[in-house]
């Protein structure tokens, strides 16, 4: 029991740092890509992220694709 205890606050302090233990969205519907002053917004095809980067490489409906820092790049999934 205190190990479930232990590991159960350990899982809440990362959680309240605002970092995701397990990340549960797949799916995405809309990419917010800033390039320059430009704010590109497109329906998501698929995207990827990168594990040792914090990279995000969106590919939009119409055929654009965007590679850029995850600073840059909102992911949204709903309307």
């Amino acid at each position: 029991m205190k190990k479930v205890l232990i590991i159960s606050v350990f899982l809440l302090t990362l959680t309240g740092c605002n970092l995701q233990v397990i990340d549960t969205t797949w799916k995405y519907d809309w990419a917010y890509i800033n390039v320059g002053d430009e704010t590109i917004r497109c329906e998501v095809s698929c995207w990827k992220d990168y594990t040792e980067s914090d990279m995000l490489q969106v590919r939009c409906e119409d055929g654009r694709s965007f590679l850029g820092h995850s600073s840059a790049i909102i992911l949204q999934s709903g309307d």
